[in-house]
Order: C-alpha cells, then structure tokens, then sequence
C-alpha cells in the first residue's frame, strides 16, 4: 500500500474518533459497555453468517456467464475478501479475493474484478435505497442536533447519482461490449505507450467480459433481489445487537443506520473502518433520543461483532489456501 494513503486514512480514523467521544463522559460508556446483555449478539452473528452466504450466492450469478462455480466454493473466498478488507488498507480484501478465484477456478483477474465492481455498484444502491425509503425517519435526523447527519439527505441525493451514473455506464457497456471495445481501444492507441497497449487492451476485454451478467435480466434482476436480501439480513444483525442494550429504535430506523452507516465506510478511513463507523452510528442513534454513551456503547459492540468473527473466519481460510496476509499482497497482485 502506498504509504500516504495509510496515513490518510489513519488521520481520518482519528478525526472520526474524537467525532465519536466528543462530549461524552467516558465513565457512562464503560458502564453502557460493561451492563450489556452480549448474549443477544450470538444470533446477531448467526444471522450475519446467513448473510455472507447469500453474498457468495450473489457472486455465483455475477461470474455464471463466465464460469459456473458452486456457491460452497464462493464462501471461503467471499470470506478472505472481507477479512482482507478488514485488515488491509484501501479495501485491498478485493483484490485478494479476486486473485483467490483465479487460483481455484481460473477466472482471469480483471474480469473476476469487475464482478467485484459491479457488486459494490448494488450495494450501494440498495444502501441508498434504505435511505430513501425512510425519508420520514430522514427528515428527523434532518432537525436533530446531532452534528453532521444533518446534511445526509443532500450527501444521499449525490451519492445516488454517483452510483446510478456508475452502474447505467456499467450496463451500456455490457449490453454494447464492442463499441465500448473500439472506444477503450480508441483511448489506449492515444494515450498509453506503444509497450502497454496490448497489455491493457487484453484487461479490457477481459474486465468487458465480467460485464456479461449484466445482459441478462435476470441475472441483473438476481443480484439486486441478493442484494437487498444481504442488507435486510444484515439490518437483523443490528437488531439483535441492540436487544443486548436498554434502548430501542424502529427496525426502519436501523435500516436507515444501516444504510448511512455503511455509505461512510467509503470514506477512507484506518481498515476496518474505525472512527468513521463510531462517530457516524453514534450520531444517527443520538438524533433518536439514545444517550449518547449508549449509542457509543452500541456502536462498539456491533462493529466488534460484525469485525471479529468473519476476520477469524477469513484468515483460516486464507491459512488453509495457503495465503500469507503479513505484507504479501504485491506478490498476489502479481501473481493474478
């Protein structure tokens, strides 16, 4: 990883982090922390796992045009995936998981990435969707005092052009994959060196080739329909967690946590997203009336249970396929 980018993302950690403690009295933290019933979090996990499963189904319809790869084999190498962005920067995990598909099935790297791309393009959408479809519960955050949320719903009306944009360019470029090849072969005769043209227009057209789902209706119709299923199950996960403290918010609430929560984390920020997860599920649960050593409290406990156990799970998995996570990530991206 570039060095500037872990000091970056190390600054905003911080920035976020005295975010997140900032007026709080940390004696009514440790106490919220210490009073909770951390037995709620067991089917929290439980429900989290079913969760990464359905994402490894998902992937099953994101790569079926290129290749058929059993869902049981997508779950070990979804897993590394957010292990890997849960200890390395820059959301390195899906680089790592790409270059895991090319070692069990042969899928080349560039297109296994676009997958990958398009995937996060979904997510995103639906988080934005979870947004949306609560404007009600927006429009109290909007009047709350709660610091920087306030301003959530013009970040959201940017954010859903962003993505939208990202995934309408997506789909005219799979549904027209040779004018989208003349065009890219068009950019990289004039602005590439001679010694590279041939090189990145083979990238292309593999990473075109990852695009092929996205002709079919429904295959593009599968993936969205996983991808509200994986943050609904999620959103359940929150639910539990919160059984484990003393307050209580609508479910619709926590969709709408969930949502803004998760669209923070791609700010960057430390791995795992510390600091931007804290200050940003505290603010949305204070402007709902929750204590504030409460919402911290709370905000810990679910970022501890949605880190700790696919990370454990990730690195033996990583183990077992022989894959070393002590700085060795230039070598796969090599190797893919």
């Amino acid at each position: 990883m570039r060095r500037w980018q872990f000091w970056l993302g190390l600054a905003v950690s911080i920035l976020f982090l005295w975010l997140a403690v900032r007026g709080l009295q940390l004696d009514d933290f440790w106490q919220a922390v210490k009073s909770a019933n951390y037995w709620w979090i067991l089917p929290g996990i439980a429900v989290y796992f079913v969760g990464v499963w359905v994402r490894a189904w998902r992937w099953h319809y994101l790569l079926g045009p290129l290749k058929k790869v059993p869902t049981r084999v997508m779950f070990p190498i979804t897993c590394i995936g957010y292990a890997g962005n849960n200890i390395f920067p820059a959301r390195a995990g899906e680089v790592l998981r790409a270059v895991v598909l090319k070692r069990k099935t042969g899928i080349p790297l560039s297109a296994s990435l676009a997958t990958i791309i398009v995937e996060r393009i979904f997510d995103g959408v639906v988080m934005l969707a979870f947004v949306f479809v609560n404007l009600p519960e927006l429009a109290k955050l909007a009047g709350s005092e709660s610091g920087f949320v306030g301003s959530i719903e013009d970040l959201a009306l940017i954010g859903t052009g962003i993505f939208l944009g990202a995934l309408l360019a997506f789909l005219l470029a799979a549904m027209f994959p040779q004018a989208t090849s003349r065009l890219g072969q068009w950019f990289i005769d004039r602005l590439l060196p001679r010694r590279f043209r041939l090189k990145t227009s083979g990238i292309m057209h593999k990473f075109l080739d990852g695009l092929a789902f996205l002709r079919s209706p429904w295959h593009a119709l599968m993936v969205f329909l996983t991808s509200v299923l994986i943050w609904l199950l999620e959103t359940v996960k929150y639910w539990f967690v919160m059984h484990a403290f003393t307050f209580s918010v609508s479910f619709f609430a926590l969709m709408l946590l969930n949502g803004i929560a998760n669209l923070a984390t791609t700010i960057p920020s430390a791995p795992g997203y510390i600091g931007t997860w804290e200050a940003v599920t505290r603010a949305v649960l204070v402007a709902y009336d929750v204590p504030g050593a409460e919402a911290l409290g709370y905000a810990v406990a679910l970022h501890v249970a949605l880190w700790l156990p696919i990370t454990l799970l990730g690195l033996a998995y990583m183990g077992r396929e022989g894959v070393k996570w002590s700085g060795d990530l230039a070598k796969l991206r090599q190797e893919g």
